[in-house]
This record gives C-alpha cells, structure tokens and sequence, in this order.
C-alpha cells in the first residue's frame, strides 16, 4: 500500500511512495505527530539520481523487518534536497560540523522540535567497512531515547563510541591507513636520492609504481615532498641516458646512479608503466616535458612493439650489430663525435654534441657515447634541435635494429593498454586509444576462453600452452577498466568482472584473504608461490587490489571491495618497511583511502562537444584511483550511470564517494575542483 509521499510531485519522493516505511514529506504535522507519540524523527534527505541513496533505498527501506522497525519507533521524513535546499543545507551543516564530512544519502535523527542529535549519511545493512548496521544505529537511536531522553544529546555521543568500538568485532580488514602510508613515505624519504633522482644506489631502476604512489599522496594530502619526489626523479630519467632521446621509451635500468648508462633492453612493461606515470604527472603539473616524455613513449610501443595482431611484444634486445657482425650492446643507440660528424655535417654535429652531451672520451664504451640531456644554461633552438633529431633518427634507422621479441604476454598487454586508453583521451591522440582497443580485442579473441580463463602468451596469433597467472588476471582487468572508462564502452567493465570473478575463486585464501600468483586449480609446483612484493612490475597481488577496489567502485560489488581491502593487508605490513618494494600496492592503498571516487558523466550525445568536455575533465582528475564511467542519459552501459538524468538538459557529472554522493553538476570547473585532491 502507498504510504504518505503518494500524492508528492517530487519524483524522489515518488519512488519510495512504495516502501513499506511510514513515509512522512517534510511538514508540520510530521513533527506534530512525533510529539503526539513522544518518539524522535528521522529525517532522510537524497535526491533522485544519487547512486547511494538508490542502494540504501534498495537494502533497507525496501525491507519489511528495517521498515518495522522504523516504523514502530520513528516518525520518518524524507526530503528532495533538490525541492527542499534549505532543510538540506541546515542539517547538512550539522552533519558537516559533527562528523567532518557529509554528502548524500543524508541520515539525522531530530527530536520532535526538529533539533538535530545524531547524524550520519548511508549506513548498510550489514556492519561492514567500520560502519555499523543501520537497524544497529535505529536500535542505538531508540534505546538512548528511551533511556535518557534528557541527556539525548550525551546518548548520542555514547552512541558514537559505542559502534565505534564494535568495529574490532565485526573483522578488521587491516588495510593500511594514514599512519602506514606516512610512514611508507617517510621510509622513501630517507631511500631519496636528492642529487640524482630516484631510490638507492647503482644500479638504478625506474621507480614507476613508486612514483604513482607518491602522486596519489600528494593528491590526496598536499604532501608537496612526495610530488618534489616524482617530478625530480621523472626530470632526471628523462634527460638521462635511460631514456631513448630519439625515439623515445624506457631501457630497463641504469648501470650508474645518475641515469647515463642503462642497460639497452627496452621492455614493453617498463614502457607501458612509466609511459601511464608520465601522464599523470603531466596531469598533476602541466609539465610539458612529463607531456613530450608520455606522448613519445606511447609512440615508441606502438611503432616499434606492436605486433601484426595489434598486440604488443615483450621487449626489445640490448645488443645489435655494430656494422662488423658482431654483436654488442647499446650499438644501435651510442654515438661518437665521427658518427655526428657524418650524419649532420660538423656545425650541427658540434650543436648535438653539446645538446646531447657526447665528449670525445664518451660516456659509454669504446669512446662512444649515450644520448642524453644533460643540465646545463645554454638556450637551444627548438627548431634546430627538432630537425636535428629527425636526422639522427633516420641515420639510426639504417643501423642493424636489435631484435624483437614478439612473444604477445597478457600482463604486460593490459598495463599497455591502460597507459595508451589513457594517454590518448588526455592528448586527443584517437590514435593511441584505438591502439589500445586493438590490443584488448586481441586478448579476448585469442587469450580468453570460453570461461575467461585467461592464458599467459601468445606468439604469431597462436595461443601459448601455459595459463595465465594472477598478474595476468589483475593487470589485463585494470587495462579493461581504464579502456571502458576513456571509451564509454560498458563491456570492457564486463570483461574485467569475468576475469576478477576468477581472481576471487581461483587465487585468493578464503581463510587469509592473502592471494596466491596461481590458481588454485593450476599444476602443483613444491610450493604454491605467493608473492606479494612490487618489483620490475605491480605484482599480482598488489595488481590485484588495485582491479579489485576499482571494479567494486563501479558495480558496488561487496566482494570484490572486501578482497581488495583484505589484500592490502599485506601492504599495512609492509608499506612502512620496504616502500620502495610495495609501490603499487600503496598507490592502491591511496585510492582506498580516497574512496576512490566514483565519477559518471551523462552527455546527450557522446560525440557533443560539452559532453566530451565534461568526460574529459573527469578523466583528468587526480584524485586517487577514481573511476569514470560514460554515457548518454538512460545508458545501461555502466552501473553508475544508472538513474543519473541530464540537468536541465545539460551533460551532467556526478561525484559520489564512501557511499556518500556530491551535488551534481553541469560545470567543468567544478567538476575539476571535486576531483581534484
């Protein structure tokens, strides 16, 4: 039977005219017949296409035992805060000052005087996440009105402590919290190297997963040491050795700790993880190197790593012939002063020289030297320099290229294909997303099988004999969710939700939550690995996480964000001990931290200039892990775009957060500021 909020016009008000709760609009009578029965009102404020407000409808107003309850002990009030702002800003200010943050669904409990005694915003079913159950909360509510009406203000406050301390009871999922990542950052303060960039001594290694936690933390703190930290140890690979001056990309690692002299091997992991930590430094800071450095880096995997299937291959080797037959490393990319010399003539041989800083004793073997940027005061000319780069680039084309691995591994395909989906919507490269798209149609046509079981490699467009391990799962999972998130397109997301079900059945201990690096059903080695660590990538593990906290941000998935919050258990353990060997597992601890946020743009059209705008500027928001779905109005595309309308026929984004959602909103700056730390 229809309660009170039957004859209401607002349409929020209008789908709940059929909960089983006694529903009261906002209104004088309300109050009147609280006093009557000398019960307190709880007021719940939403508006119609808040996500959470839909969820809490949906756990608990829609449940007959939760609507007894209310109704037996409360007189319950629900408000538009789109028809009623000023209820929603007085009691929103409440709740802001008493618990330090507030956001939609809006849950305050009023004596019958409208004075407000104890607030919170969503509250599930079931205690979860250190939250209490909301009929927990009623019944907190209720005994502490019945108790000591008087002292209700004191009640609540017990109240509070009270469910606070039933957080231990409920399991504890010993994710990391602040103090572990501060200590995490403390830990890669004392690791910094100041002079030269990086962490520890020689040999050096790209510290890119490290990098995005540091990223992710200032994003999310302010902290400006650990963004000081990223953009030197960015700067100084860039202008290093390291770094293909040419033709762009990453070699694995520098032999020397100021970056001059790496070891030649490009490998298409390393490239696809600084390329996506390069983007989002230029997405933090507008630095026009980090822009140069991730557009040529993405540039390099697609035209020297992809393969004919459109997947990318696994490395590139370190030696090649130097021109006699005889193999020797770093050939292809060292210079003498004779071979400037004969390829540009000696004026501009003698301006690379310096440009690039090759001596004459060199730098490298043989009194060759590596390309480099090295610091110094002279001004170039951008011009010159751009036409000298193309030379030595054509006069190296004619050099023995080093060999090719074209071995197609699923892992390191799905950390390309986040680093290209990504850095193509940021630069409007179509280009680089279509890449990226080629790449994951080729790992669900040939990698997966009919059950998503996903295996490891592929050569030629043949299919490997090994299965894939968890890394291959978590990684080629994260590429989906950032491929669906550029493209608007909802099956990504769905490809990512058939590969991280087997995640969750197949590698992680249901006692432990810890996760193995095989499946469960894999061939049975001595020991079953497990191992937990970051090192030249994410491991599954931490991958794992990472796919697991983002998937649960879009689907509202319960088990896939317990698994995620269980597997970062590992990095509370770990984080302040080795941070430089957990990165990726505290940039996914920053995004659990954060929320992450949950971002979904509705546009008229997806081609509509201000909808793409809009998505765009969702896209460059940097707060920690968030995830973007995209849509026109009405989409069932992603799960967060459901009952999400235009405003006033506008595109419109909406923010939600820890179960809580932002007002939405039609303008980009806003938006910009929302997501943005």
């Amino acid at each position: 039977m229809p309660n009170r909020l039957a004859h209401e016009t607002s349409p929020y008000l209008l789908q709940h005219a059929d909960n089983p709760v006694d529903w009261w609009p906002w209104s004088a009578e309300a109050f009147e017949e609280a006093r009557r029965r000398g019960v307190p009102v709880l007021l719940s404020v939403g508006y119609s296409s808040c996500h959470w407000c839909h969820v809490m409808a949906h756990e608990s107003f829609e449940d007959q035992e939760t609507a007894d309850q209310l109704n037996a002990h409360f007189v319950n009030i629900k408000v538009d805060r789109e028809e009623r702002p000023d209820v929603d800003a007085v009691y929103m200010e409440a709740v802001q000052a008493a618990t330090g943050q507030g956001g939609w669904p809006m849950t305050v409990f009023l004596t019958a005087e409208a004075e407000p005694f104890y607030f919170g915003t969503y509250f599930p079913p079931a205690p979860r996440h250190g939250m209490p159950s909301f009929r927990q909360v009623l019944e907190g509510v209720r005994q502490a009105w019945t108790e000591r009406r008087d002292e209700v203000a004191e009640v609540a406050g017990k109240i509070v402590r009270d469910l606070a301390g039933r957080e231990i009871a409920y399991g504890d999922s010993q994710a990391p919290g602040e103090q572990e990542l501060s200590q995490a950052l403390l830990g890669l303060t004392r690791e910094y190297d100041p002079q030269r960039g990086g962490f520890g001594g020689a040999p050096k290694f790209p510290p890119s997963m490290v990098v995005e936690f540091l990223l992710r933390h200032h994003a999310r703190t302010g902290a400006e040491g650990a963004l000081q930290m990223a953009q030197d140890t960015c700067e100084r690979m860039a202008r290093g050795g390291i770094y293909d001056q040419l033709g762009g990309g990453f070699a694995r690692y520098s032999v020397d700790r100021d970056w001059v002299v790496p070891h030649f091997e490009k490998m298409l992991y390393d490239n696809a993880l600084l390329c996506r930590v390069y983007a989002h430094l230029w997405r933090a800071t507008g630095s026009e190197l980090a822009r140069r450095v991730a557009l040529e880096t993405a540039d390099f995997m697609v035209r020297e790593l992809r393969t004919d299937q459109g997947g990318f291959a696994s490395a590139l080797d370190a030696d090649s012939d130097d021109g006699s037959g005889k193999h020797v490393e770093g050939a292809y990319y060292a210079w003498t002063p004779e071979q400037l010399g004969a390829a540009l003539g000696p004026d501009d041989a003698e301006l690379a020289a310096r440009y690039f800083g090759v001596t004459e004793d060199g730098t490298f073997e043989h009194g060759s030297s590596v390309l480099r940027l090295p610091q110094q005061d002279e001004v170039f000319d951008a011009e010159k320099i751009a036409d000298i780069k193309e030379r030595l680039l054509r006069e190296r084309a004619e050099r023995p290229a080093p060999g090719r691995d074209d071995k197609v591994v699923a892992a390191w395909n799905g950390l390309a294909i986040a680093a290209l989906a990504e850095t193509g919507a940021y630069f409007d490269r179509p280009d680089l997303v279509d890449a990226a798209l080629a790449a994951a149609d080729l790992l669900v046509r040939l990698h997966l099988d009919d059950l998503a079981r996903i295996a490891r490699t592929s050569k030629d467009g043949q299919i490997g004999a090994n299965a894939g391990v968890l890394e291959d799962y978590a990684d080629v999972a994260e590429g989906f969710l950032a491929l669906g998130s550029v493209t608007g397109e909802g099956v990504w997301l769905e490809f990512a939700g058939f590969l991280l079900d087997h995640v969750l059945v197949r590698f992680v201990d249901p006692e432990s939550g810890a996760l193995y690096d095989t499946a469960a059903d894999a061939e049975q080695l001595i020991r079953r690995p497990q191992d937990p660590t970051d090192n030249a990538v994410p491991s599954g593990w931490t991958a794992a996480a990472g796919a697991l906290l983002s998937y649960a941000a879009h689907t509202g998935s319960e088990p896939h964000r317990t698994a995620a919050e269980r597997a970062l258990g590992v990095v509370k353990a770990l984080g302040p001990r080795v941070p430089r060997f957990i990165g990726w597992g505290l940039a996914a601890a920053e995004a659990l931290l954060d929320g992450p946020r949950e971002v979904a743009v509705v546009g008229s059209d997806m081609a509509d200039k201000a909808s793409k705008a809009l998505h765009r500027t969702a896209l460059l928001g940097t707060a920690p892990g968030a995830v973007v779905a995209f849509g026109v109005s009405g989409s069932d595309e992603f799960p967060l775009l459901a009952d999400r309308p235009l405003s006033g026929g506008e595109p419109t984004a909406y923010v939600c957060r820890d179960f809580t959602c932002d007002a939405p909103t039609t303008d980009p700056e806003r938006l910009r500021t929302a997501l943005n730390g």
